[in-house]
């Protein structure tokens, strides 16, 4: 029995035996890039990433962590083609190995990559980048242009949305196949088609999103030279939101989707008819402020203005006046002199003197008196003729009997100066002998 136990195997648990195994896979696989297609994804709420790696063949269960996940630039679907790179290690606890992957790209990225960079450089130090080359949407955009394939998702989305928030716009397709070979020269033709028929304000370039190889076409330099030649302000919606292309950087605007770039191109009909609608509010409210303010203004000069009519009568109250005072003049004259005769008379009866030679005195007193008081009352009357004339000569009749005329407009007020005419209306001219009705077809003012 001791001879067995000093020769017998040693003994391993399952925990030992798994750790050393994954120190032997971490010790003997160095960290590498491995290519294959994603399956199974899933974020977890921790942040980690799951999914299976595959081929044809084989497959292997990968994860990669928060930490690392954050720095990815986009997140792998379904069925997607990529490259990792990660080392091989063995998860203890279920015994199964497994990669552990810190960094994570799109299949082919290296080579592409580098020629989408080299590119892109190309083009920004040719200044085809500047924002000071980028032309303003249209507010109010009449025509959209499509540069899309018929067959695309894309353009069922952009078509859609353009059909919900502007109905009114027309729209016109630019059919081209948008990856594949030769794809690149046939998306430069449409565009320099949409150019040479100038039928669009604004010229939409879309696809859906896919990997970098469907999206390549839209890295060309010929395709990006059309858009930044464009005359039509662009719209790139290419690719999901995580995508860049060449054509992203050249465009006039980029939008994150196709189905994006048709709200970028338009607004929502609705919105403009609710400016529409609160503009016109606003000029409502500012023409009746007005209106009032004019209103007013007018009640104003109307309280400041005396008519013809009033006027006369206002001096025939004056006339009146006067008329009164001189009467009162004339008969306070009278009476006085009436009453200095009488003195007279009764000193003279006092006197009696000479009754004869008295008498004649009188009589050549009553005579001067009679005369004085004549004399006094043909000035009186003089003056109120005179008065008179001076009133006739301010009988607007008067003036209107020697050719003059007053011009009234259709509210009856006069009109004094040129600018108070106004085409197209009417107006009545008051003579000496009657009214005429005159309608008004044209206004020249004389400026000297």
């Amino acid at each position: 029995m001791q001879t067995d136990s000093i020769f017998a195997p040693q003994v391993v648990t399952v925990s030992e035996l798994n750790q050393t195994v994954a120190r032997l896979l971490e010790r003997s696989i160095p960290l590498c890039w491995i290519s294959g297609e994603v399956s199974n994804f899933t974020r977890a709420t921790s942040g980690h990433w799951y999914f299976t790696l595959k081929d044809a063949h084989a497959q292997v269960r990968s994860v990669m962590f928060k930490s690392r996940a954050m720095g990815a630039d986009f997140i792998p679907r379904e069925g997607e083609k990529v490259e990792v790179r990660a080392t091989v290690t063995l998860y203890a606890p279920r015994g199964d190995y497994q990669l552990s992957v810190e960094g994570i790209r799109r299949a082919g990225m290296g080579n592409l990559y580098e020629a989408f960079l080299q590119l892109k450089q190309k083009l920004s130090n040719a200044g085809l980048f500047d924002a000071d080359r980028k032309q303003a949407l249209p507010s109010f955009p009449t025509c959209i242009g499509i540069v899309t394939s018929p067959q695309a998702a894309a353009l069922r989305d952009i078509l859609i949305t353009l059909q919900r928030r502007a109905p009114h716009v027309r729209v016109i397709i630019y059919p081209t196949p948008v990856q594949g070979s030769g794809s690149a020269v046939k998306i430069t033709q449409a565009i320099e088609l949409a150019v040479a028929r100038r039928e669009c304000d604004v010229l939409i370039v879309a696809r859906g999103g896919g990997s970098i190889e469907d999206l390549w076409s839209f890295n060309d330099e010929q395709v990006a030279y059309a858009i930044a030649q464009c005359p039509i302000p662009v719209i790139a919606g290419i690719g999901h939101e995580t995508d860049f292309t060449i054509a992203d950087f050249v465009a006039d605007l980029r939008a994150p989707t196709p189905t994006a770039a048709a709200e970028i191109a338009v607004s929502a009909r609705s919105d403009l008819m609710q400016q529409l609608e609160n503009s016109t509010a606003k000029l409502r409210r500012a023409l009746r402020r007005q209106l009032d303010e004019n209103n007013q203004t007018l009640d104003n000069f109307s309280r400041r203005l005396i008519s013809p009519i009033a006027y006369i009568r206002s001096e025939r109250l004056k006339l009146s006046g006067m008329q009164r005072q001189v009467r009162h003049a004339f008969e306070t004259s009278k009476r006085e002199s009436f009453f200095q005769f009488d003195r007279l008379k009764q000193k003279l009866i006092k006197q009696a003197p000479n009754l004869a030679n008295k008498k004649n005195q009188l009589q050549q007193l009553t005579q001067q008196l009679q005369h004085s008081a004549h004399q006094q009352l043909t000035l009186r009357q003089q003056g109120v003729h005179n008065l008179n004339l001076q009133l006739e000569l301010l009988n607007p009749q008067r003036t209107l009997e020697r050719g003059y005329a007053i011009i009234l407009d259709k509210q009856g007020k006069i009109i004094r100066k040129p600018k108070q005419f106004q085409a197209n209306s009417n107006i009545t001219v008051k003579l000496a002998e009657g009214e005429v009705d005159l309608g008004i077809t044209s206004v020249q003012q004389n400026l000297s």
